[in-house]
C-alpha cells in the first residue's frame, strides 16, 4: 500500500495578516486648488478691465455726439436766423474747446501757434486755411464766409480730433517721451 502524498506543512504566521488595498476617497470639489485661484483672478482681472475699457469707450462716443451735435446746432441755428457772425464764433469756441482737451495752451494760441495746433489733425491744406479763416473771420464784415464750406471743414476737424490716436505728437511731446 501506498502511503498518502505529504501535505506541505503551512508555516505559522508571524506576520500580520494583509487586507485588500483601499484607495483614497475622491478629493473634494472645494476647496479649488491654488491654480485654480489664480485662473478666477486673472479671469475676474480680465473681466474688469473689459468693462473699464468699454465704459472709457462709451464715454468717448458720447461725448463725440454731443460735440457733433453742438456743431448740428449752431448750423440749425444760423438756418434760423442767418447770423454769419454767430456762426463763425461758435465754430471758432467749438474748435478751441476741443483743442484744450489735446493741448491746455489752445486756448490762448493765436497765429502759428494756432496754426500749430490745427494742422496736428491729417487734414488738407484747404481744410487748414478754412479752420484758420474762421478766427479772422469773427472780427472782420462776413460778405465773404463761406459757411457751408467752413462748417464741413470743422466738421472734418472735429471728426479727427475726437479720437485720440489721430494726434500727431509735437516735438516737445516726442522729445518727453
Amino acid at each position: 500500500m501506498m502511503a498518502p502524498p505529504a501535505q506541505p506543512v503551512a508555516a505559522p504566521m508571524s506576520g500580520p495578516s494583509l487586507r485588500d488595498i483601499h484607495l483614497p476617497p475622491e478629493p473634494s470639489w472645494w476647496p479649488p486648488a491654488p491654480g485654480w485661484w489664480v485662473l478666477a483672478g486673472l479671469l475676474l482681472l480680465a473681466l474688469l478691465g473689459a468693462i473699464w475699457l468699454w465704459r472709457k469707450y462709451r464715454r468717448a462716443q458720447h461725448q463725440r455726439r454731443q460735440v457733433l451735435l453742438e456743431l448740428d446746432r449752431l448750423v440749425m441755428q444760423h438756418q434760423r436766423d442767418g447770423d454769419q457772425a454767430a456762426l463763425a464764433s461758435g465754430l471758432h469756441q467749438l474748435l478751441r474747446r476741443v483743442a484744450r482737451k489735446h493741448d491746455a495752451l489752445a486756448a490762448q494760441q493765436r497765429g502759428e501757434a494756432w496754426r500749430q495746433t490745427l494742422a496736428r489733425m491729417p487734414v488738407d491744406a484747404v481744410t487748414l486755411g478754412r479752420l484758420l479763416a474762421l478766427d479772422q473771420q469773427i472780427y472782420r464784415p462776413l460778405s465773404s464766409f463761406d459757411h457751408a464750406a467752413a462748417v464741413a471743414a470743422v466738421r472734418q476737424w472735429l471728426r479727427l480730433a475726437l479720437k485720440p490716436a489721430t494726434w500727431r505728437r509735437t516735438t516737445q511731446e516726442q522729445a518727453h517721451a
